[in-house]
Parts: C-alpha cells; sequence; structure tokens
C-alpha cells in the first residue's frame, strides 16, 4: 500500500484547474487526487482515513457548488486529517476572506492565476521530502 506524504488533494470545481494543477505537481513528482467540490473531497477523505492513507497537502477553492472552501475547511478541521496543511487557492483577495480562511484552518493563500512554479514552491514548503 502507497502511504505518502507526497499525496495531495485538489479540491476545485473546475475542471480546467484540476487539470493544470494536475500537471504542475505530478510533473514535479506528486501524487495528485481531486475533487470538484468539498463533498467529493470528504468522501475521498474518508476513504484514505479508513485505508490508512496519507495525505500530504490539500489546496482547494473558495466558491464551489455544494460546499464552498471554507465549509469545507472546518470540515476537514473535523477528521483524522485536521493536521495536514491546506491551502487556498482562489480569485479572491480581500483580506476579510483571507482573515476568514485563516481562521477556519487554512494554512496558506494562493490568488488564481498561479505560475506553476509558484504553485510547486508553496507546496514544497509544506511538504517535505
Amino acid at each position: 500500500m502507497k502511504s505518502t506524504s507526497r499525496r495531495v488533494l485538489i479540491v476545485d470545481d473546475s475542471s480546467t484547474l484540476r487539470a493544470s494543477v494536475e500537471f504542475s505537481l505530478s510533473e514535479a513528482g506528486y501524487e495528485v487526487l481531486h475533487a470538484p467540490n468539498g463533498v467529493k473531497a470528504l468522501e475521498i477523505l474518508d476513504k484514505h482515513s479508513k485505508g490508512n492513507r496519507q495525505i500530504g497537502m490539500i489546496i482547494t477553492d473558495i466558491n464551489m457548488p455544494a460546499m464552498d472552501g471554507i465549509t469545507f475547511i472546518k470540515e476537514v478541521k473535523k477528521t483524522t486529517f485536521k493536521f495536514t496543511p491546506i491551502l487556498v487557492m482562489t480569485t479572491e483577495s480581500e483580506e476579510n476572506k483571507k482573515l476568514e480562511g485563516k481562521a477556519a484552518g487554512a494554512s496558506g493563500w494562493l490568488v488564481k492565476p498561479f505560475k506553476p512554479e509558484q504553485l510547486i514552491r508553496v507546496v514544497s514548503r509544506f511538504i517535505r521530502s
């Protein structure tokens, strides 16, 4: 069973953005899982928890259907993944949104659009090989 902390979960309703992030992270040697919203992402986390499989980092958008990113972060903090770093990657750049994300438990904030090397740099700060 593969139990790596180089596994990253991307949660975003844009399939194009998920594919872009997955490509960038895969090229840098990360294993990538993805979900279109917080509800689906919590299902993935539940399966990984039951299989005792690690996830090194979660990257989430804020504005998504079914469950927004702030609610998702709060829900993650109730699971066995409560200490997993969560990076918010969103078009939201207002200070009050950032504070709301931090209060919910976000570890970092990256405003879209992003450069692939910028994303890799941020992820590598949280996930040490």
